[in-house]
């Protein structure tokens, strides 16, 4: 008994776990679901895309259409399982951390590094009216420096 209850504090990853997370999330725990989400959280904070998700779930036999990888990805967006980070129109990443912080973008590599830091922002600019600031989100653009 201890065990089990010991257990339930990890992020845990079993299919029931993921279904209670997905239902908390008020999503219907469908097998697509449960399956795209095993994959993203299974390995703790990460950027994915859709393209690179779909790789894995074709490696793990899961037959899913990159649309369906999209629809899930800005499901799991709204619902606040994911964060979206646009890095230019070509390119979105979906972050499994969902707190407040920057990237650094690696030119190139297409990579999405955390900055551990603060940002240190003095000004944010008023919203329009009517209208209510939700997130600034900071992109530092890098590229490797020829060694």
């Amino acid at each position: 008994m201890t065990a089990l209850h010991h257990h339930s504090h990890s992020h845990g990853h079993t299919p029931e776990q993921i279904t209670r997370r997905l239902r908390r999330a008020g999503l219907r725990p469908t097998r697509q679901r449960v399956a795209l989400a095993g994959l993203l959280f299974k390995r703790g904070d990460r950027h994915i895309s859709a393209e690179i998700l779909q790789e894995e779930a074709q490696a793990m036999r899961v037959p899913v259409s990159l649309a369906t990888i999209y629809n899930t990805l800005h499901q799991f967006t709204e619902a606040g399982l994911l964060r979206e980070v646009a890095v230019d129109g070509a390119r979105t990443y979906f972050d499994t951390n969902v707190s407040d912080h920057h990237h650094f973008f690696v030119e190139g590599d297409n990579e999405l590094i955390d900055i551990p830091d603060a940002v240190g922002l003095t000004e944010v600019p008023t919203p329009p009216e009517g209208m209510e600031i939700t997130a600034v989100e900071v992109v530092v653009r890098v590229r490797r420096t020829d060694a």
